[in-house]
């Protein structure tokens, strides 16, 4: 039986759906919920507090205008049915199982536009939509239709041209909390088989070991020469760990020696009327942003993370990147706290990827400290079999080309790790050499010679600085011949 809403707790909706089987009339029945998907949400589910608002709820798209309330001129209308409200009694604290005090909704009651595809959906109070959205669950308000056919997300599609004073509802809808809408296809799943389909040539078992590090550590670290591909497989990683290409759940920022704490957490900066004003850095603002969408991953990546401090950048968030640090009872001060009773800590569902180039001289060895936070993995040049078979497909006219290419690389890398100044970690990698998915190389020949003179070339020239005869042998083996 419900109660009045508590302004000071989130509702929650949930799916009762386990591999197409409705689950609704089991758990009402057994005063229950359960999360059927193992391993996910389980931190999510531990959040829900006793005495918390809970509907079940399944979402679908209705195009047919027949039982509509609103003309929907032909368009998808994303629809959520709520089937059961109820108050939670108890929470097992084991991520999988709450008891609760379920009332059926029979028939289910329709609430369109606002929705979400996730199983757990989290939902702030305090905002023009949510408020809307708790009323109509668990206090049976009627729906505002006209104001979300006249939000700004909708009302090309739905609204009344003469209603555009409906503004209270601009800002509230989307902006403030993530949601996925149902009136678009849902994404396409993105996995290790896409990574290897864009264009990696790492083996599937690696990927996959990579990627399992990433979901139990939370933190890894690519490391290799230049061209090894780190910044490429570092964002489709996050694709595959997302489990979809999604953009706004990836952010990507570089690491350089004038980076600071303030830049990247929280520090003072002057703000539009050139006032000294707190703000927060790129990684508060996704850890602010994966708290409020708990039922989503979200990835920090940091390009050439060993090029800043590392140690100095993070300051006390080094501690909490351990992956068993990720709740509240671990919660720190931060260096620059918005008031005396503030505490920190990283959501479970941020995950950090960095890239480390070992052959640039001028970085320094990374914080012991840091590296027992991380997984590490090695990126080798891939010039191997499934690259040749890569690269021949775009050489479409004369494939054969590409084992020139290899043979010579090859060579040129055994040279490189074989110098005492040098070694592996200044290997060439296979990206110089590796043509875009859509690109069909009319003359490789050509096309290679113009990686060599301004790719290939200034690197080596950098290599043997104090050698420029040997810097000039070594590309000019590069292309002799051609």
């Amino acid at each position: 039986m419900t109660t009045a809403f508590q302004s000071s707790r989130p509702a929650w909706f949930v799916g009762a759906d386990w591999d197409g089987q409705d689950q609704t009339n089991r758990f009402v029945g057994s005063g229950i919920w359960e999360n059927g998907y193992h391993d996910r949400y389980v931190d999510l589910v531990n959040s829900i507090a006793q005495g918390d608002q809970i509907a079940i709820k399944s979402a679908y798209v209705r195009r047919d205008p027949n039982g509509l309330p609103f003309d929907n001129r032909g368009h998808s209308v994303s629809v959520m049915g709520i089937k059961a409200t109820g108050i939670v009694t108890k929470n097992m604290g084991d991520g999988r199982r709450l008891q609760v005090d379920w009332t059926r909704v029979n028939p289910p009651r329709e609430w369109y536009f606002y929705t979400h595809r996730g199983t757990v959906w989290e939902v702030q109070p305090g905002t023009w939509a949510t408020d809307q959205l708790i009323a109509f669950t668990f206090e049976n308000q009627d729906q505002d239709i006209d104001g979300f056919r006249n939000d700004q997300y909708w009302r090309e599609r739905f609204g009344d041209p003469d209603q555009a004073s409906q503004q209270q509802s601009t800002e509230s809808t989307l902006s403030t909390e993530p949601t996925s809408s149902l009136e678009s296809p849902p994404p396409r799943a993105y996995t290790i088989d896409d990574i290897i389909t864009d264009g990696c040539f790492l083996d599937q078992s690696v990927l996959e070991r990579m990627l399992e590090r990433l979901e139990t550590k939370q933190n890894i670290i690519l490391q290799g020469p230049p061209g090894a591909g780190k910044t490429w497989l570092s964002k489709r990683l996050a694709y595959a760990l997302i489990g979809h290409k999604d953009d706004d759940k990836v952010r990507q920022v570089q690491f350089h020696p004038n980076l600071s704490y303030e830049d990247f957490v929280r520090g003072y900066r002057p703000d539009r009327d050139s006032r000294l004003s707190l703000m927060d850095g790129p990684f508060l603002q996704l850890c602010d942003t994966a708290r409020r969408d708990r039922s989503s991953k979200y990835v920090m990546v940091i390009e050439e993370i060993n090029r800043g401090n590392p140690a100095s950048i993070f300051g006390e968030l080094l501690t909490l990147l351990e992956a068993d640090k990720r709740t509240p009872n671990d919660a720190l001060a931060l260096a620059y706290s918005r008031n005396e009773y503030e505490r920190f800590h990283i959501p479970p569902n941020v995950y950090v990827i960095g890239t480390m180039n070992l052959a640039d001289r001028s970085l320094a060895l990374v914080d012991i400290a840091l590296r027992r936070r991380f997984a590490f993995f090695d990126l080798e040049p891939a010039f191997n079999e499934t690259w040749l078979d890569w690269v021949r497909e775009r050489f479409s006219e004369t494939p054969g080309f590409a084992s020139t290419i290899k043979q010579r690389i090859d060579t040129l890398n055994s040279e490189i790790s074989g110098d005492s100044n040098l070694g592996d970690q200044f290997r060439i990698g296979h990206s110089h050499f590796t043509p875009a998915p859509d690109a069909t190389i009319g003359d490789p020949r050509e096309w290679y010679k113009d990686v060599v003179q301004t790719e290939i070339a200034p690197l080596l020239r950098e290599y043997w600085f104090d050698n420029r005869v040997r810097a000039d042998e070594e590309i000019e083996k590069l292309t002799a011949g051609l």
